[in-house]
Formats: C-alpha cells, structure tokens, sequence
C-alpha cells in the first residue's frame, strides 16, 4: 500500500483496446460532403442512436486565460448547426470569465463506442438574452431552480448551502404556477469553428484524421495535400 504521503507511479503502459480494423478506414471518398456540418450531423445522429452511449451531445469545453493558462470541463452540446455549437452556463463560471478575456475555446467530442471523435476550434461568442430565456424555461423546474441556487465555481462552506437555497425557491416556485426568472448571469455561447477535425482510430494506431478549416487568402488547393471544399472550407487529411 501507498502511505499518504509518499510519491507513486502506476505503470497503465498495457492498457490498449482494439479500434476499426483494415476494411474500416475513414477516406475522403466517405465525407458527406465538402463542408464539416454534414459530416457532423452523422456522426452525431450514429452516436445518438448507439444504445452504448447515454450522452452523445457531451463534450469537453477546453478554455483559457489571456496568459495562456488552460482548463477544460465537460458541457452539454445544446444545439448545432452552420452557424456553430451551442451551450449554456453561469456567466460567473470559471469558463465564462476565461471566455470573457479569452474568446477562443476548443470542443472535444469522443464516443468511444464507435471509436470516433471530433474536435472543434474557433471563437465563441454569447447568444442572445432571447435564446437564453427560450432554452432556460424550456429546462425542467428542478433544473432552473438549480441554476439560480448555483453561483458557479465559487467555493462554499458545505453542500447544506445548497439544499437550503434550494428547498426555499422550490417553496416559492416548484409548483409551476410562477416562472422561475432567468437569472441575468446564466445563459448561453456560440463557439462559431474556424477548424473541424474528424477522427476514427485505427487499432494499428494510424488512425484516420480529416480537418476541414476556413479557407484563408494564402491558401492554393492543389487536390492532394488540400483540397478545395464548399462555403469557405478546405480539408486536408493529417497524419496521426
């Protein structure tokens, strides 16, 4: 055993799962298309219909400081679309105050049980108080009262905090018939991607990586090293 106190190291240098093998290689010729949105809206939709994954629209939310320091978390994906990917939080959170300073942040989707990811970069900005207010009362009552319990990422002195506040909003509005107001400090953000990369494992570990990012004015598309896409985007294929 470990004393509390003294330094340990635990070798998980075996710890290796088998991915798609040989016939199952991810290509350009399988894209839905020449833009990153179809290409999401399936695997997504073939994530949400696997009966081995519970919450296909979790994701881990990467952050950080202007200095550079980072912190990532995981969200729920709320909505997706050509415009970008949507979540809702506390705007007093830790995220919200690094995307304050920061607004850049980095979205990692990963379903293991089809040994797929994708990775979104791009700047994030709030979505409007209107959208909030439809999504925050869209929530069950339990949820929005929790969120107005929650001062988010601020430390307290027990979970006896919470249960009090809690049980004295649901005396006050847990019977629907008052809505609970939408505190001004929760709400939602857009990450609107500048790059989207598609990744599939390989058990021989070279696994399959096509990123679609925004065209830029220097870019020459020569159809082997990138490829020219739709709306803005060009794709590449990387090396894993």
């Amino acid at each position: 055993m470990y004393g509390a106190n003294a330094p340990f190291y635990v070798d998980i240098g075996g710890m290796r799962k088998e991915y798609k093998g040989k016939s199952e290689i991810f290509t350009e010729k399988d894209l839905k298309g020449k833009e990153p949105f179809g290409q999401f809206k399936e695997w997504f939709e073939e994530a949400c219909n696997h009966p081995s994954i519970l919450e296909a629209n979790a994701v881990c939310l990467a952050t950080a400081t202007k200095k550079g320091i980072p912190s990532a978390r995981q969200v729920l994906l709320k909505g997706y679309g050509t415009e970008g990917f949507r979540f809702f939080t506390n705007y007093n959170s830790r995220k919200s105050q690094e995307l304050a300073e920061n607004p850049h942040a980095a979205l990692n989707f990963y379903w293991e049980a089809l040994k797929k990811a994708v990775r979104v970069e791009g700047h994030v900005e709030k979505v409007s108080a209107a959208e909030s207010d439809e999504y925050f009362h869209s929530r069950s009552i339990p949820s929005q009262i929790g969120a107005v319990v929650s001062e988010q990422s601020k430390p307290i002195a027990s979970r006896d905090v919470l249960t009090k506040r809690n049980a004295e909003l649901s005396e006050e509005y847990g019977d629907g018939s008052e809505q609970v107001p939408r505190p001004e400090h929760w709400g939602g953000f857009l990450v609107v991607p500048e790059v989207i990369e598609f990744w599939q494992g390989q058990t021989d570990r070279l696994h399959d990586r096509i990123r679609f990012r925004r065209q830029k004015n220097e870019d020459e598309p020569d159809g082997v090293l990138l490829h020219q896409g739709d709306n803005g985007w060009v794709y590449e294929r990387l090396s894993p």
